[in-house]
């Protein structure tokens, strides 16, 4: 069976068995939209703000948090089993408001089709709703409208269509109603189709409706959105693993110390007990609250660097990208085509400047053009502003962007369209058509007579000129268009009369124009490679196109680094898997190519941050490991779809998001050593007075608040340490990689027997100066002293303390300062004594507790002399 661009108008009618002149019945097409339902898009059913906040709880680490909560309450610490449950609780309704609404992507993609249509129907023509339409139906299209459905066109009158959204194409794109020969063809080039979202830039057509709803490219990208899973995020895989491996140490901890307690003779109820407080020492409780909270102000410090993080693991994810899959137009290239070459009188003349500001410079040979000596290059300009209906209104353009773009090179010769129009008043004009491929336009001369220019393809315009260097200009024309230009002719002639036919013209030259790279994107590539992180190019453009801004950035050099779509369906997903190794631009792809090259680099290990404006792009944005949507540009679905949003539709914007996302991962690399490493310090210090027959060193109730308060306030600090200034020079971290690194193992077990060991000390200290409070009160202080000299450690995992300074991250300060006050409180003040069950210690006491807890920074001073090398975690 043949596709819709196939068939002929004839053919078409015959298939949908309508009629293109008087549309369908009204019988038929009530039956019709009874049996194929109505014309909409099927949204994907919500999920509650209940569901998405119990389905916090599936997490393994928040199930071990709530077993110790449960055992607490069940041997009589309800005080500890409250803050647990506090702190799980506020953690789940943190992160569930964070997701609640990232299910709107189907539900904005409605937005995109107008409520009414214009049908013609038993020959008339009526205002339907766009849900009533039906196969078969006819549709009117003008300039501006919205298409409600797909339909084949069977009358295109000088049509063009924005397909930006749904293609990636740059320009709006010339259609006709002619069969296309082929099987296999690009959804940017069915010329005579018309897509569901796409709005009607130029001109006026007709077409009957070959799809609705669900079976619309439109309809189809929802479907794929809808189905497209969430993933978890590097950092949420990580913590999986960790919460399983905790959760297996708690239980290992506390079946060896409850069954050598039993062999020793100890009480079953009192061994059980004892274990269940070094399972309270070995749970960092307040980890899941601290990393929720860092990675909310990391999203709150990326507003200020135009990025807004719609769901909160997004922003570790940044770090560890490796592969940023980004469209050409708008992200890479500044969307605003610009005429960068002239070819007048046998010479390439380059034309300087950026975006639609009417400043720059015309350059032969790199010197400055006098343009007062250049008559016939002035006409060549004056017929691209007089040829022409666009308006130019600051930096901005109205109309097409072609046209536009030759409004803004006359402006930068001082070419004013509004005072040329007065004195070449326009008479008469041939507008332009997709056949002819030309417009033609007649003013009035002040010095007599009549002007007549004409615009258009390069090929036409030579046609119909007397030229004698024919095969030189088409020469120089197609080495500019092979390095992605769009080359637009143009030619004069005069008349004595305001009628003109289009040959006998005078050859002018030709611009030669592209939507330019954006200025900073050339530098952020090179930021790109410094940090190991490989730029890729998907677009909906040509080719050649795509290409040519590949290489002015830097991204690729050779046609071998390119492939396009219909390339792409010729391989099968292993064939796919090894191409994207040394693919870097990936031109003329659908939605199902962009989907498929997400899941090939993913397959791979990539870490993938992909980033889109158009409908097209939601289905790989929500695929992908950060899909990344323009703020400026982007479009309602795009937005819903993705995890962060651009609001200056910058590709730099991205690399330095990544730069911040290394920094926040960083960050809570050190606060998760900082907080493993003095929960480890507990457990030694429990571990070691079960060993040697001693009392409990510290109560339940104590280590809960060494979890929450002595550990939380500092590792909170920490994740607000200032980026290092090497982070975009290092390679991504691996993405699988476990959480439990031998480094941090070993930070774990030096770090907590020093901790445990000088706890110890002070505990029997205490015992012999005042008894069992004293003892307690003691080694309960000098572990939170030990903490916050740890923390100042934890600061760099390379750079010793003395070269970052003491004072570089003033929140530190304040948080340590503050914790000591509290721990002085809970020491020193009546009330809080009796809940945590302490006395109050000398002078002498605080000193020797601060003197023993200080010993970990010289150590650890000595380790970063002599293997300076960070540890992973």
């Amino acid at each position: 069976m043949k596709h819709w661009h196939q068939l002929t108008p004839k053919e078409a009618e015959a298939s949908l068995t309508s009629n293109g002149n008087s549309g369908l019945t009204l019988a038929e097409a009530k039956k019709r939209l009874e049996k194929y339902g109505p014309n909409e898009l099927i949204a994907k059913k919500a999920v509650s703000p209940l569901v998405t906040f119990f389905e916090q709880f599936k997490d393994t680490m928040i199930i071990v948090l709530l077993a110790a909560a449960l055992v607490s309450g069940l041997i009589g610490e309800f005080k500890d089993s409250l803050f647990i449950l506090i702190l799980v609780f506020l953690n789940a309704a943190l992160s569930a408001s964070q997701q609640i609404r990232a299910e709107k992507a189907v539900l904005a993609l409605k937005k995109l089709a107008a409520p009414l249509a214009t049908v013609v129907r038993e020959g008339k023509i009526n205002r339907i709703a766009s849900r009533e339409i039906v196969l078969g139906d006819l549709l009117i299209l003008e300039a501006g409208s919205v298409l409600q459905a797909d339909v084949r066109l069977i009358e295109a009158v000088n049509l063009k269509i924005d397909e930006s959204s749904l293609t990636g194409e740059s320009v709006p794109v010339e259609k006709g109603s002619d069969a296309i020969d082929k099987t296999e063809v690009p959804l940017a080039e069915r010329i005579n189709m018309a897509f569901m979202g796409c709005a009607a830039a130029y001109g006026r057509g007709k077409g009957l409706v070959a799809a609705t709803g669900m079976k619309t490219e439109l309809g189809k990208i929802a479907g794929m959105i809808s189905a497209a899973k969430e993933e978890a995020t590097p950092l949420q895989k990580r913590f999986e693993y960790f919460g399983k491996w905790l959760a297996g140490l708690a239980l290992l901890i506390c079946g060896v110390i409850f069954l050598a307690g039993i062999l020793r003779g100890e009480k079953i109820v009192s061994m059980f007990l004892t274990s269940i407080s070094l399972a309270v020492a070995a749970i960092p409780e307040g980890l899941p609250a601290v990393v929720t909270i860092a990675l909310a102000l990391g999203a709150y410090r990326m507003v200020g660097r135009h990025a807004i993080i719609r769901k909160l693991p997004a922003v570790e994810t940044l770090g560890s990208v490796t592969v940023i899959c980004s469209d050409k137009t708008g992200t890479l290239t500044q969307n605003k085509m610009v005429v960068r070459e002239l070819y007048n009188a046998d010479r390439v003349i380059k034309v300087t400047g950026e975006g639609y500001q009417p400043a720059g410079e015309f350059l032969l040979y790199d010197s400055p053009i006098d343009l007062e000596k250049e008559p016939n290059l002035r006409l060549q300009l004056l017929a691209g502003l007089l040829t022409n209906d666009a308006r130019l209104i600051g930096d901005k353009i109205i109309g097409d962007p072609t046209e536009g773009a030759l409004l803004v090179l006359a402006a930068k010769a001082g070419l004013n369209k509004e005072e040329m129009e007065k004195l070449y008043p326009r008479v008469n004009e041939i507008p332009f058509d997709s056949n002819r491929k030309l417009m033609t336009t007649v003013h009035s001369n002040p010095d007599g007579g009549y002007l007549c220019f004409s615009k258009g393809a390069i090929n036409r315009i030579i046609e119909m000129c007397d030229l004698e260097e024919r095969d030189k200009v088409i020469k120089v024309a197609e080495n500019l268009a092979r390095s992605g230009m769009r080359i637009l002719g143009i030619a004069f002639k005069r008349t004595i009369e305001p009628k003109t036919e289009e040959k006998k013209f005078h050859f002018l030259g030709f611009a030669a124009m592209s939507d330019p790279p954006r200025p900073e994107v050339k530098q952020a590539v090179i930021k790109c490679r410094q940090a190991h992180i490989r730029p890729i190019m998907i677009t909906g453009d040509h080719k050649l196109t795509a290409l040519a801004i590949a290489r002015e950035i830097n991204i690729a050099e050779h046609e071998d680094e390119v492939m396009e779509g219909i390339e792409i369906d010729k391989l099968t997903d292993e064939d796919l898997k090894k191409a994207v190794l040394k693919i870097n631009v990936f031109a003329r792809v659908t939605p199902e190519h962009k989907l498929r090259i997400v899941d090939a680099l993913r397959s791979r290990g990539e870490i993938v941050a992909m980033t889109g404006d158009g409908v097209n792009d939601a289905p790989a944005l929500k695929k992908s490991d950060i899909g990344v949507a323009m703020g400026i540009m982007g479009t309602d679905v795009t937005k819903e779809a993705s995890d962060m949003i651009l609001t200056d539709d910058n590709f730099a914007t991205i690399v330095s998001a990544i730069e911040e996302g290394r920094g926040i991962y960083d960050n809570i690399k050190k606060f998760m050593r900082y907080m493993l490493s003095t929960n480890s310090g507990e457990i030694f210090t429990m571990f070691g007075s079960i060993i040697f027959g001693l009392p409990l060193p510290l109560l339940p109730i104590q280590i809960l608040f060494v979890n929450l308060v002595t550990d939380g306030l500092p590792a909170l600090a920490l994740s607000v340490e200032p980026v290092e200034e090497n982070i975009m020079k290092r390679p991504p971290r691996d993405p699988r990689e476990k959480i439990t690194s031998e480094g941090l193992l070993w930070s774990m077990l030096g770090i907590g027997l020093l901790m445990g060991t000088g706890t110890l000390l002070l505990f029997l200290l205490g015992m012999n100066d005042g008894g069992i409070i004293k003892a307690r009160t003691m080694a309960f202080t000098v572990l939170s002293f030990f903490q916050m000299a740890h923390v100042l450690n934890c600061r760099s995992l390379d750079k010793s303390l003395f070269k970052i300074g003491f004072f570089s991250n003033p929140y530190l300060i304040l948080a340590i300062l503050s914790t000591i006050i509290m721990q002085m409180a809970v020491v020193y003040v009546p009330y809080l004594q009796t809940i945590f069950k302490t006395t109050a210690l000398s002078t002498f006491e605080i000193i020797i507790s601060a003197a023993v807890a200080l010993t970990p920074i010289p150590i650890v001073e000595i380790r970063k002399r002599i293997s300076p090398k960070p540890q992973t975690l």
